[in-house]
């Protein structure tokens, strides 16, 4: 840990926020957090690894970050074999949580913290201080029933460790998630709904882009899905953006068709005008993309990961809902997609306001007047 670092920081109060490593969109989402507590005077200190540091820095530069191993999860690029994968690992993910947990002590010991949040590590919690765990997966959707309940039970025992769990997305029957975050019976700790937590907000500008192309996720599936979609547009006429979604890569992917613009990875507010300028997005069905999308209503095709049964659940339940359109990744043809897309009953509902402010004032005011009883 970079004591030095920190200890030259003005003094004002801390939080510890860790986002899981498991792709970028568990960063991503911390984004608006982490700028509602900045403008409250809370320096924010990030703990963690990986490609989402990167991310982290550009959006927050002179950001405080302490190295913490992730779960360092790999992934099978065959559909059939993705969930037997990850729970081959499981161990693994054991280890990882009981590591976080005496780092997390240490950490505490050092720094002082006013709070701590998590978002979606289970052993990122300590009970001498005010802990939240964020999550929009109340109910964990594997694909197999018996498998659905045996990890609702372990997600509830960790979620309960917490003081509070903060789900991003909307109370009630009007959500992005369905029965992800609104299942039958919620844990024991107070469960609190979010809003919808985007870096993106609406601004005027023309649509002057056919195709914004995002590629996310994690590998082997994001460069399989990054090398169909750079065939299937090689020869378009029709001007196209690609963001590969690799935000510490330097080594650039160059165009040969004057119409296709390449980028490894953008800030925050120079995607959120890309976004709004396209006709059309193209991206994974990860659940921060969706809020991103739904915040600026914006028309989409969403392709889950194929084996994520996650992505694919919310994949069906969105197009069930005619909220966005969705489709697989197995034999996709742009074509076809963007003629079917045309037809579809699109109603992203262009969500506002992005985040309950109030829920988080209100927990800030509670660590003040806890803090002041203290002292």
């Amino acid at each position: 840990m970079n004591v030095e670092k920190i200890n030259n920081l003005p003094r004002k109060r801390r939080i510890l926020l860790s986002p899981l490593d498991w792709g970028l969109g568990h960063a991503t989402r911390c984004i608006p957090l982490i700028s509602l507590l900045n403008k409250q005077n809370i320096e924010v200190i990030v703990a963690g690894e990986g490609a989402f540091i990167s991310l982290l820095k550009k959006e927050f530069p002179g950001i405080v970050i302490l190295p913490l191993k992730g779960y360092r999860v790999s992934y099978s690029r065959y559909k059939n074999r993705f969930f037997f994968k990850i729970l081959l690992q499981f161990p693994k993910i054991v280890a990882a949580i009981i590591y976080e947990k005496r780092w997390l002590r240490r950490a505490v010991a050092e720094f002082n913290p006013i709070a701590i949040i998590s978002d979606n590590r289970f052993g990122f919690c300590t009970k001498k201080t005010p802990c939240i765990f964020i999550t929009h997966q109340l109910f964990i959707h594997t694909g197999h029933p018996l498998i659905d309940r045996i990890a609702q039970k372990i997600n509830y025992e960790y979620i309960n460790k917490f003081d509070e769990c903060w789900v991003p997305d909307i109370a009630g029957g009007h959500n992005l998630a369905g029965e992800l975050s609104h299942p039958h019976t919620l844990p024991k700790t107070p469960v609190r709904y979010l809003g919808i937590l985007s870096r993106f907000k609406k601004i005027p500008v023309q649509k002057d882009i056919e195709l914004l192309i995002l590629i996310s996720g994690p590998e082997p599936q994001r460069s399989i899905f990054e090398n169909i979609l750079l065939a299937q547009t090689r020869n378009s006429e029709d001007k196209v953006v690609i963001i590969r979604g690799l935000p510490g890569e330097t080594d650039t992917l160059p165009s040969e068709n004057k119409y296709i613009s390449i980028f490894n990875h953008l800030p925050a507010n120079e995607l959120n005008e890309l976004i709004q300028r396209s006709n059309l997005v193209i991206a994974r069905c990860g659940y921060s993309t969706i809020m991103d999308l739904a915040v600026l209503n914006q028309q989409a095709i969403l392709v889950p990961t194929p084996g994520q049964p996650e992505q694919e659940y919310l994949a069906r339940y969105l197009k069930e809902k005619k909220l966005c359109y969705t489709t697989l990744q197995e034999n996709f043809s742009l074509i076809q997609e963007m003629e079917h897309v045309k037809r579809f009953g699109f109603s992203f509902p262009g969500i506002s306001p992005v985040i309950n402010e109030d829920i988080i004032m209100d927990w800030l005011q509670k660590l003040d007047h806890a803090g002041r009883e203290n002292n």
